[in-house]
């Protein structure tokens, strides 16, 4: 009667198994310092051209809608304020790790299904190694380490295309009015925000491209749907975290 609910509860399953067992590696040997080192240049140094355009514009069209409604309110010295606080608490976190689950939690489900259904993964058990120490930990730690210095990156980005706009092409407000506003309405929840946010939606992105790479069956089409089930999930997820952390600080 309830057979419909047992690949759900399987998948949620092996799902925290996987999260379990990678993040008890972290303090386990061996660690593979190299191959965090290779996952960090793809999900950092890969994503950077990315993450700096869409930051950059991100900002800019942030202050080009506002700049009507200011206007009229008289308020147009507080573009700086606007941009500051939507990008750190809100976009820029929720953009950048969107943009880094469609690239990486695809690339991670890919390259893991690849290896599943060749049979590599079994054959590294054989060997005597850990595919979840191996694979999934190394990239499990790339991902936390590089996306909240990628959020970083890309809210500069934003503040940098909120200036130009707002000060150069619609002169709303001097340079030095924008980044004293942007500067003063930030307090320690914003940047908390900013910051636990990447943190928390890295450790979904990498963990969820790594659970439906593991689990890839049926050849070339599995691994195929492997990806895009990751790149759903993962973006799915982030939306609904992002409103649970906001909610949590808001209550703070």
């Amino acid at each position: 009667m309830f057979d419909f609910l047992k690949g759900p509860i399987y998948t949620v399953q092996t799902f925290y198994s996987l999260a379990g067992r990678a993040l008890a590696n972290i303090f386990k040997r061996p660690h593979y310092w190299d191959d965090v080192a290779i996952q960090m240049d793809i999900v950092g140094v890969g994503s950077l051209p990315m993450v700096l355009l869409i930051g950059l514009f991100t900002g800019a069209v942030i202050t080009l809608q506002m700049a009507r409604a200011l206007n009229q309110y008289g308020a147009s010295d507080q573009v700086g304020q606007i941009v500051s606080i939507t990008l750190i608490r809100e976009l820029g976190p929720v953009l950048t790790a969107v943009l880094i689950a469609g690239r990486n939690a695809s690339g991670m489900a890919s390259e893991l299904g690849s290896m599943k259904v060749t049979e590599q993964i079994d054959a590294m058990r054989a060997l005597g190694t850990d595919p979840v120490q191996k694979l999934v930990t190394p990239r499990l730690l790339a991902t936390t380490i590089m996306l909240p210095v990628l959020v970083i990156i890309s809210d500069f980005m934003g503040l940098i295309g909120g200036y130009f706009t707002g000060c150069v092409l619609l002169a709303l407000t001097s340079g030095s009015q924008f980044w004293n506003s942007a500067y003063r309405a930030l307090e320690i929840n914003d940047i908390a925000q900013g910051l636990i946010k990447p943190t928390v939606f890295a450790m979904v992105i990498a963990l969820v491209g790594c659970h439906y790479g593991m689990n890839t069956t049926g050849g070339t089409q599995g691994v195929g749907r492997a990806t895009t089930q990751a790149v759903v999930v993962a973006s799915v997820w982030i939306i609904i975290l992002t409103f649970f952390i906001g909610k949590f600080f808001v209550a703070l």
